[in-house]
């Protein structure tokens, strides 16, 4: 193959264009850059940074945010897991909800009101394919519907509409989003190309800045691959203000060894603190798929899991640490989720499989502290059928923070996120102009008779404006949307759930209005 037919084909025109600077294995994401500085792109209101920590496989949230309101119920689920309830980090006096001992580094920023625990975040109907519901996540789609674009990467359209067009360029020279540890993800996916770039290990990292470059092979293709690297040293400019910035940023803490999201969050600290002006960081950490030996059997704080939680507590504090000491704290958030969690009650394999709700974390200086919901409800006698309702749909995070972390306004907020989704009280607006307010109780939603036959009446109260009712059975899955109104007046109401057609068992109501929601169990008998 010619030498310039050989470029042709795996340069131009691509999505992912390899950068191989200096061992460097970079993804840059679009088109070729043309370094025009002719651009009328508005720029982004402050200069705030989001964080997205992917906790892969499907994190066991009843082991992770334990319910200890609950805990006879808990420990009947999940007798050969249950974490013993006098070494659950207890999260305040009253100690109905406490952290795995593992999480220890989390427990600390919870104590400095840097940390908001958000229970039971979900969505109606969940999928328990790990690709899909991964998809669903990252597209924030409804889990019956097919997105091609990731939520962060029309958050990021909406900011840079004419990218990759005339990018990079004197007013925007630096990424608009970095994945480290993988390839770039839905997540960040524009409508036609992505917005971001990938690094794809962290090692590979530190031989960009060292100027190392691996060894090409001696061999006819060696050599072409050498002539890329060559062009892509002159032609990928985002590479270069990568390692500029990071080349500004000697001193930073000692991060834990031997813990590759460590790794991940040193490179976005020192990348930040460098001077990028890239808005959305997104970083992953494997493992969680544990449908066995999830816990020792010797001692149930130890295993699998609780090293898994260990690693991420422990890189999220000393993230949070170097910020601090790096003076760029109150401009980074962050926070963490996961494809799916699992049932209520383990296995036979001393594990948990797939299942749906499960907690979130949101950390930072600027986070309202404290947690958000309630304890999940555990039924006394557990099948292995048995889910946790949803209290918070994960899209009403993503709304939260892009209004009130990345101000975007509420036109485009919209267009970004599909339908309208509640804000949730998760960080201080700095600037932004709307602040959420928060109450929460299951007086908000109330139904009679309980336990009913056939049909209940279900009593609510709301605010005004979108006011959402919907029913879901154990398993998490919409059963019906009862109500779905985004004019509401502000008000008490009643409406009918009429159930005659459905299996005896236990449903759930749900509430949502602005920054409200309540769950309540309901019971079918024959």
């Amino acid at each position: 193959m010619k030498r310039s037919e050989f470029l042709k084909k795996s340069l131009i025109g691509s999505t992912l264009i390899p950068s191989f600077l200096n061992g460097f294995s970079v993804k840059a994401l679009g088109a070729e850059f043309a370094l025009s500085a002719a651009f009328n792109a508005p720029t982004l209101l402050n200069d705030n940074v989001l964080v997205i920590i992917q906790l892969n496989g499907g994190n066991d949230g009843l082991n992770t945010v334990i319910p200890l309101e609950y805990f006879s119920n808990y420990v009947n689920a999940r007798q050969n897991i249950f974490i013993p309830e006098d070494k659950v980090l207890a999260l305040d006096a009253s100690k109905k909800v406490g952290l795995h001992p593992s999480l220890v580094g989390l427990e600390t920023l919870y104590k400095k009101g840097q940390l908001k625990v958000i229970q039971a975040v979900g969505y109606p109907t969940p999928n328990f394919s790990h690709f899909r519901a991964t998809d669903i996540w990252m597209s924030a789609s409804d889990s019956n519907a097919y997105v091609n674009t990731g939520w962060a990467g029309r958050f990021l359209m909406n900011e840079y509409p004419n990218y990759p067009n005339g990018y990079p360029n004197t007013a925007n020279p630096d990424p608009l989003a970095i994945q480290i540890g993988s390839i770039a993800t839905l997540t960040s996916q524009g409508a036609s190309v992505n917005m971001g770039m990938s690094i794809s290990n962290p090692s590979s990292f530190y031989s960009l800045i060292n100027n190392i470059q691996d060894a090409a092979p001696a061999t006819p293709a060696g050599k072409e691959l050498t002539f890329v690297r060559d062009m892509a040293k002159q032609t990928q400019a985002y590479a270069t203000s990568v390692k500029d910035a990071a080349n500004t940023v000697t001193n930073q803490i000692t991060y834990p060894s031997n813990n590759s999201l460590a790794d991940q969050l040193k490179i976005v600290s020192r990348l930040i603190k460098g001077g990028l002006k890239t808005k959305v960081y997104m970083v992953s950490y494997g493992g969680f798929d544990n449908h066995a030996n999830q816990v020792n059997t010797t001692d149930k704080t130890t295993g699998t899991h609780a090293n898994l939680l260990k690693n991420v507590s422990d890189a999220i504090k000393a993230f949070q640490d170097d910020l601090e000491f790096l003076k760029i704290d109150d401009r980074v958030v962050g926070f963490t989720f996961s494809e799916f969690g699992r049932r209520i009650k383990s296995n036979g394999s001393i594990g948990t499989d797939h299942g749906a709700a499960a907690p979130c974390f949101v950390f930072g200086k600027n986070v309202i502290g404290g947690i958000l919901g309630n304890n999940p409800n555990i039924p006394a006698n557990a099948t292995v059928n048995d889910n946790i309702p949803f209290q918070y749909d994960f899209r009403s995070i993503y709304a939260s923070l892009l209004t009130n972390w990345l101000c975007v306004d509420e036109v485009a907020l919209q267009q970004i996120m599909l339908k309208n989704f509640q804000q949730l009280p998760l960080v201080n607006a700095k600037g932004c102009v709307r602040q959420p307010t928060n109450s929460n109780g299951l007086e908000l939603v109330t139904n009679y008779p309980n336990p009913f036959t056939n049909s209940t009446t279900i009593n609510y109260k709301t605010e005004g404006g979108h006011t959402l009712i919907q029913v879901l059975d154990t398993r998490g899955r919409l059963v019906r949307t009862l109500l779905d109104n985004s004019n509401m007046q502000p008000g008490n109401y009643s409406i009918n759930f009429n159930g005659s057609d459905l299996p005896h068992g236990i449903y759930y109501v749900r509430l949502q209005n602005l920054t409200n929601q309540s769950v309540r169990p309901m019971l079918k008998v024959r």
